[in-house]
This record gives structure tokens, sequence and C-alpha cells, in this order.
């Protein structure tokens, strides 16, 4: 058995293989060229999100048993092709649920109390006090969109704040717990303050937050996107932000990431101009805590796979 390793991972994923004797190829600087012209070599192939593993890709891996994602979700890997080869898939979907939960109320907060705007004015000479009064979290509705991992920790840590949780997953039914209150769509859109990501990108969640969508809300809201930039229509977010319906909005992903193809989208300039807007470059749930995390719940996987065969 050999695994291809072709993205930076903690050494504990590299120690844990040693300790059972999984031999490995630790090659972080491969590209997707390197890693195929090497694959069909491999039993197993260790990636986070450096290529796409698609249909050409699993063609040439001929000997692969499994593929493992230090990270959430398996965006970048065809899924349904893998599978039908027999391809085991592997994440680590709890790994960063606390990062991405800390992150996104630390990102919520900085926007309702204007703190990314007030602090370029206090380092530009301004003293604009009245300008940026806030607004407290206590006693707001915070509606979670997905109830997995990153939803169930996101609610957990919003539990000191005196707010009400609630939570709408279409594909899980009887969920409520002592965090959050399971609820239809219709509530969602009708009680939340704030409104929050927690769901894998698909066919179905690809551009579903558009016109249409946030058309239905009936207060204004507070807008956090920590799941997966592809998700929400840019657009649409800036045209509710000028009619007033977004308060705020607040962007962990985007739908296109990396300059300079970022700099280049159409709606990119808009976006960076508003003071209601708060961006980070899709580091939510990349914490020094999460990085050992998530290669440490990986690694214990690929060991569960091997003794089971």
């Amino acid at each position: 058995m050999n695994i291809l390793i072709v993205d930076d991972i903690h050494s504990i994923l590299l120690e844990k293989l040693d300790q059972v004797g999984i031999s490995y190829d630790y090659q972080p600087s491969f590209n997707k060229a390197d890693a195929e012209n090497m694959i069909q070599q491999y039993t197993g192939l260790i990636i986070r999100s450096k290529f796409q593993v698609d249909q050409s890709f699993l063609d040439l891996a001929s000997n692969l048993q499994f593929i493992a994602r230090p990270g959430a979700g398996m965006d970048n890997i065809d899924e349904e092709y893998a599978t039908s080869k027999g391809i085991r898939l592997f994440s680590a979907n709890d790994g960063n649920k606390d990062a991405v939960g800390e992150h996104m109320i630390g990102m919520l907060l900085v926007l309702m109390n204007n703190l990314n705007r007030s602090h370029r004015e206090v380092c530009t000479g301004q003293w604009c006090r009245e300008e940026n009064r806030g607004y407290e979290l206590k006693g707001r509705t915070v509606a979670l969109i997905g109830y997995g991992h990153n939803g169930q920790a996101m609610a957990k840590k919003l539990s000191g704040f005196e707010v009400n949780v609630i939570a709408y997953d279409k594909y899980k039914t009887g969920f409520s717990d002592a965090y959050a209150k399971e609820v239809s769509m219709e509530e969602v859109v009708r009680q939340a303050d704030i409104l929050s990501f927690h769901i894998p990108l698909t066919r179905e969640t690809r551009g579903m937050v558009d016109d249409e969508y946030l058309f239905h809300f009936r207060k204004p809201i507070f807008f956090l996107m920590g799941a997966r930039g592809a998700i929400a229509n840019i657009p649409s977010v800036l045209k509710y932000l000028d009619a007033g319906k977004i308060v705020g909005a607040a962007f962990d992903v985007l739908p296109i990431e990396k300059f300079p193809a970022l700099g280049e989208a159409d709606w990119y300039a808009d976006l960076i101009s508003r003071d209601n807007v708060l961006l980070s470059p899709h580091v939510a749930g990349w914490t020094f805590e999460s990085y050992y995390k998530l290669s440490d719940i990986i690694a214990d996987k690929i060991i569960g796979f091997y003794k089971k065969r």
C-alpha cells in the first residue's frame, strides 16, 4: 500500500502513518500534471484543494482505493464517478468546525459594530462616534442554513449571546437540540435577523442565493457566507445591500478566489467599495488548531480503512 500526498499537511498525519507502517510519498509541490504521471502507482491519494480530481484524472488512477481530503467537503473531487469506480472517499468535516464558527461570529460582530470602518477612520484622524453606533446581538434571531458539523458548532458558540437560533436543513429532520430549533424555510425568511450558511456546494446549491431567494426575507438581515462562494450570486447581494434589505454582508468565500481573477470580476470593485461588506481569504476553517485536527482526523480514517481490509 502506498499513498501519494500532493498538498501540505500537518506532520501528525505522517507520524501516525509511520507508526503503523503505511508507506507514503509526500510531494506537496506536485501539480496536477505531476500527479497524473504517477497516480497509477498509488492505492491512496491525499489532497486538499490543489486541483480538480475529475474523471480524466480518476481514469488514470487504476489502482486507487481511496481519496482523503483533510478538509470539509469534497468539492474538488468528482464524488459520483469516484464512487462508481469503487474508490472510498474520506473527509474531515468536523476538524475545522470550531474554527469556522468562531470566525463567522467574529465577522458578524465586526459588521454589527462597524469595527472595520471605525478602525480605518481612527487611523486617518477621524473620531466618529455617532456615525459608528452599532447593534447588539442579544435578542436577535440567527438563522442557520444547514445543520451539519459547522452549523452545530456555530449554534453552540452563539448560545452565550442570548440569541434565538433557528436552523433549516433540507436533508435532515428532527434535529432540534439545546442550541437550535429546527424550522421550515418559510419560518427562516419570516424570522431571521442574521442569515448564515453552512451547506456544501452541489448542483442544487450552486447560485441558490439569488434575487428570488433574497426577495422573500421579511426583515433587514446581516448576511454571512462561510460555506462555499458559488452558493451566492454576488450581484444579487449587492442589489439587496443597495435596497437596505441586507444591512451588512461578510464573505469568507467568494465565487472567484485568488488574484488576478478575483480583481477582474465585474462585481469586485463594487463589493470592496462598501463599508458594510467584510471579506477574508477563505480562512475561516484554517487556524493553527484546525491544521492539526484536520490531518489528525484523516490519519485515523486512513488507518481504520487499512485495518478493515
